[in-house]
């Protein structure tokens, strides 16, 4: 923002008037209009820390986008760096000035943050032992847990003080806590947030959460079978020795590096799918997607997913939420084979699921038509002068399978499968044909998988 000149000084009246009227603008949904609105208290903020705070308080309440919210974040700590109150609110504002549903995303690039929690650091050395140094570390350790991996070791000690400076304060423990989970420490984690409920007035859903969530991550199944039983769930201990009740199938965005699982040396997410997963209790589940990519977890491993949704996905009139993974709870190492096939009807080949045992499953990634030369088809090592056109309905995918599974059962069982299909199809998977030892028909597979994938 640039100014034209000194901005008139506004009464504490028409700051709060100003910054009701940008609140009530966002919660109409028209978040440009606040923005214009702020405009006098953004003018005015340089010379009155009043008219900083109300800033901070909109930004706070995430009446303004992200990045409008960073832009007004920075004038204000630019104007107040030596302000241990206001600098220790811009730190608690950084929530609102990136996606924290989104868990496994990489640190912002952004100096703010780094700014922020710069300045906190020498401010609270400077102002260890005083009062000021409790609203200060609450800044700083927001600031730095914003900063993913990068600053953890100031985050945590900054939350450990503030348990030990104010060890009545239930939230103090509960932030602790909430640090523990986004880490991976799951069993510190529920210490932290038991201690947060035993210190709160009254049941906290948010304390409950993140106690079920991170006694699920720790496998402390007793534990987190109590904490969803008070939330009112039916619910026993089931697969995996861990609670397991009836929920609707949700989805997930896998991360190669969850936030919980990297270091400050890696941390991005890497590669990222978003999947459906059985869903087995409020926070952990079973993949059934066979991915895509090589992220390290596929289909049937076990994942822990954080409670709040990054967003909703529409299937007719039904919004699927869909998770951020936490951490990978159990690997179980099923075994993947490409395939390529042709069919005559859709989702014939994904349909022979239901045929296949032991949890095996055909996967269509892709469906679609393809013209192919009939001849090569039939035989490539022929000469051919003309190539015959056909077209094939080509579906590519992978098949899983247990890890205990042998190759040549789950051939047999797809081969029964096909056999029983009223339309016309056939599945071309090579590796599979390998594994089982079938020599002369991996090569007739390998040879059509080719042509039908290009591959």
């Amino acid at each position: 923002m640039t100014s034209d000149g000194p901005s008139a000084v506004l009464s504490s009246d028409e700051i709060e008037a100003i910054a009701r009227d940008a609140i009530a603008e966002a919660q109409a949904g028209r978040t440009q209009a606040a923005l214009h609105k702020l405009m006098p208290l953004r003018k005015a903020q340089p010379r009155q820390p009043e008219a900083a705070m109300a800033l901070l308080r909109v930004v706070h309440d995430r009446c303004l986008q992200r990045e409008a919210a960073i832009d007004v974040l920075s004038e204000v700590a630019q104007s107040h760096d030596q302000d241990f109150w206001i600098l220790s609110t811009v730190g608690l504002c950084l929530e609102a000035a990136r996606d924290i549903d989104d868990l496994n995303a990489p640190p912002p690039d952004i100096a703010l943050f780094r700014l922020v929690v710069e300045k906190l650091s020498g401010l609270a050395k400077v102002h260890e032992g005083q009062p000021e140094q409790e609203p200060i570390l609450e800044g700083l350790a927001t600031a730095a847990r914003m900063l993913s991996r990068q600053q953890d070791a100031i985050a945590e000690s900054s939350y450990r003080k503030l348990t030990e400076l104010n060890p009545q304060n239930s939230t103090h423990h509960y932030n602790l806590g909430l640090f523990y989970k986004t880490r991976g420490r799951f069993a510190d984690g529920a210490t932290a947030n038991q201690i947060a409920a035993s210190l709160a007035n009254e049941v906290t859903e948010s304390y409950e959460w993140n106690l079920g969530i991170c006694a699920t991550g720790a496998k402390n199944a007793s534990l987190a079978l109590d904490v969803w039983r008070r939330m009112g769930l039916a619910i026993e201990i089931g697969r995996f020795g861990l609670p397991e009740c009836s929920l609707s199938q949700c989805k997930v965005k896998l991360a190669e590096r969850p936030l919980a699982e990297r270091t400050a040396d890696q941390d991005d997410p890497g590669a990222e799918e978003t999947i459906w997963i059985e869903r087995l209790s409020p926070c952990h589940g079973i993949v059934r997607s066979v991915l895509y990519q090589k992220l390290g977890v596929d289909y049937g491993d076990v994942i822990l997913i954080d409670g709040a949704p990054i967003t909703h996905h529409t299937y007719g009139e039904v919004q699927v939420p869909v998770f951020p993974h936490l951490a990978t709870l159990e690997r179980r190492n099923y075994q993947l084979f490409d395939f390529a096939g042709t069919q005559d009807s859709a989702r014939q080949l994904a349909d022979l699921t239901a045929e296949l045992d032991e949890d095996a499953v055909v996967y269509s990634h892709s469906e679609s038509f393809v013209m192919i030369c009939a001849n090569c088809w039939r035989d490539p090592d022929l000469d051919h002068d003309r190539h015959e056109a056909i077209e094939k309905h080509v579906v590519t995918g992978r098949i899983a399978a247990p890890a205990g599974m042998a190759p040549a059962r789950l051939l047999e069982l797809i081969d029964k499968a096909i056999e029983k299909q009223e339309r016309r199809c056939q599945l071309y998977a090579p590796d599979l044909c390998k594994a089982a030892g079938l020599v002369a028909r991996e090569a007739i597979d390998r040879r059509r998988f080719v042509l039908l994938t290009g591959n």
